[in-house]
């Protein structure tokens, strides 16, 4: 599948040949600590299949693993792109966020699942708003029950 994205203010852009079947819910404590919300959602691509535009940012982190691991960034707006290899990057975790089709990209398995958020079972019964908390609720049959919103 053929997917573009970019930062939040656009001075970085990318384009990529992806597998939609490799798409992951990572919900390891750096994983929640790196993106502010209870876990995040990537997909792994070979680098040699993403074309990017912009130069990234790097913080080099050690891994659970011993790895050491680079986290890309926009310098400008802040807007987590990827996490690769520190040395030689051989493969992108695109962060899914940043990716225009992920709406099209459901994620396919879930790892570090003992540091996962106990309360997250419990979101699909919560009031519902298409917007805002003082937009209208929406019904719970509703189509845009399942589609992420703006913040």
């Amino acid at each position: 599948m053929h997917i573009t994205g970019q930062c939040h203010c656009g001075a970085i852009s990318f384009t990529a040949l992806v597998d939609p079947g490799k798409v992951l819910v990572c919900h390891c404590s750096d994983c929640q600590q790196f993106s502010g919300g209870p876990f995040r959602a990537v997909l792994p691509t070979p680098a040699a299949q993403v074309q990017l535009k912009g130069q990234p940012k790097h913080y080099v982190k050690l891994a659970a693993s011993g790895n050491r691991r680079a986290q890309a960034f926009c310098a400008e707006c802040g807007t987590q792109l990827y996490a690769t290899e520190a040395d030689t990057p051989k493969t992108l975790n695109l962060r899914l966020g940043c990716v225009n089709e992920r709406a099209q990209l459901p994620p396919q398995v879930q790892i570090w699942c003992q540091s996962a958020m106990p309360w997250l079972g419990q979101l699909p019964g919560l009031p519902r708003h298409g917007q805002g908390t003082a937009s209208p609720r929406l019904p719970a049959t509703s189509p845009a029950n399942s589609r992420a919103g703006e913040a």
